[in-house]
């Protein structure tokens, strides 16, 4: 007979993956926490909930490696229950089944009703608005649709999260209002693809219109956009944030390539020509603005002199913030059909040389701020610095404001002017004016 645990029951959530997981982590825990559940974020508990990723290769593995690490907790007496939610979950949940067959039960990525009956507790629908933050007190994701109707070759997100899906403006703006009561001072804007939000619902791309009512919510002081796919990029989006103090000049844009033959068998709707002028016209409209974007190395077919196109590309457009990611090949995606013919040593080699580019291009414009004063948000204290971040940094992806403790007694969550006495290549090093 398995021993059982001695502790309580107290659910521990457990989330990997991105931004968007974190987001569906905390509306579980409000649900949870509305029904007078003991729950927690990734502390000790009982009764387990693993919010899992289903991406590329590498998440993947993190999340069977998690599940299995439970798993084994659970055969010792150390947990109780054990749960399986989110993308990982959805694709492979026959599979996963038969091979952990210690999981209590797996569940899909619109699975939330059903997984709260399993944990005992009602889904509450007047809970709209209201959420558990597990990010810092001064910012917060906001996830404004689900889903996605591209058809680029490699993702797999569709299969995981389904159609495009627009949540109401009222709502959003709802949510928005709730999160600005709680002190949060900046909304990160999440989706699958920024740009389409509205289309499914208001027929027509309503993002610049949704932005306009966000930047009316009092308490925010900074909006900040993830994730614009460039193929159909609405002008009038450039023109709301260059005339809207609040939105951060700021924009996530993945490109993921630019040689015309990858691009065209990536299915990404947009060749070299187009990506280029709409870099041009986003920089010609907003000067300064800080453009962000992640590109693939490695994809099926991708030869030297490509690979080549794409390092000199990177060198001339100078991206102020870039990641770059290994080819991942994908189940039951248009480019599994292809030959894997890139060697996963060759793919880690272009990945590197990638990230040595952009580690000398942002070295150089660190130091092109050596001696001005900016504005900076401070996220937290650690090892003697405060943490802050500018309008052109998101959090956990980009370059970090270090100020140190000798600068007075800083209040996290709040805005400072500093100016900058030196630089790394990712970091600004600061001291208050």
């Amino acid at each position: 007979m398995r021993a059982r645990s001695s502790k309580k029951n107290k659910i521990n959530v457990v989330t990997l993956g991105c931004s968007k997981n974190l987001y569906d982590s905390e509306i579980l825990i409000s649900q949870l926490k509305a029904n007078n559940k003991n729950v927690v974020h990734e502390e000790d508990g009982n009764i387990i909930v693993i919010n899992t990723c289903g991406f590329i290769d590498n998440a993947k593995q993190e999340s069977i490696d998690t599940i299995l690490h439970y798993s084994e907790l659970k055969k010792k007496g150390k947990i109780d229950r054990l749960y399986v939610t989110g993308c990982l979950s959805e694709r492979y949940k026959d599979d996963l089944i038969k091979e952990i067959p210690d999981v209590d039960h797996f569940f899909g990525t619109s699975d939330l009703p059903h997984l709260l009956k399993y944990l005992r507790a009602d889904y509450k629908k007047e809970l709209l608005g209201e959420r558990f933050l597990s990010t810092p007190k001064n910012y917060a994701y906001l996830k404004i649709s689900e889903g996605c109707n591209r058809k680029c070759s490699f993702c797999a997100i569709p299969l995981m999260r389904g159609k495009h899906m627009s949540r109401p403006i009222d709502e959003i703006i709802q949510e928005a209002k709730q999160m600005a009561s709680q002190g949060i001072k900046e909304l990160i804007l999440i989706a699958q693809e920024l740009t389409y939000y509205g289309i499914d619902i208001y027929k027509e791309r309503a993002l610049s219109k949704l932005l306009k009512k966000l930047c009316r919510v009092e308490g925010i002081e900074w909006i900040r956009l993830h994730y614009a796919y460039p193929s159909g990029f609405p002008d009038e989006i450039i023109d709301v944030i260059k005339s809207e103090k609040k939105i951060c000049n700021y924009l996530d844009i993945p490109l993921q390539h630019i040689s015309d033959k990858i691009l065209k068998s990536m299915r990404r709707g947009a060749g070299k020509n187009k990506i280029n002028n709409l870099i041009t016209k986003i920089r010609k409209k907003i000067p300064g603005i800080a453009l962000r974007t992640t590109l693939i190395v490695g994809y099926p077919g991708e030869k030297t002199e490509d690979f080549e196109e794409l390092c000199e590309w990177v060198k001339q457009t100078k991206f102020d913030r870039l990641g770059c990611f290994t080819y991942s090949h994908e189940e039951n995606t248009h480019a599994y059909s292809l030959e894997d013919d890139v060697s996963d040593e060759d793919k880690k080699l272009r990945q590197n040389t990638i990230m040595k580019i952009q580690s000398e291009i942002s070295s150089s414009l660190n130091k092109e701020k050596i001696g001005k004063i900016i504005k900076c948000i401070i996220d937290r204290f650690e090892d003697g610095y405060y943490i802050g971040r500018t309008e052109f940094d998101s959090p956990d992806v980009d370059n970090n404001v270090l100020i140190k403790s000798q600068s007075g007694h800083l209040r996290i969550g709040e805005f400072y002017d500093v100016k900058v006495n030196d630089s790394t290549e990712y970091d600004l090093i600061a001291e208050i004016v």
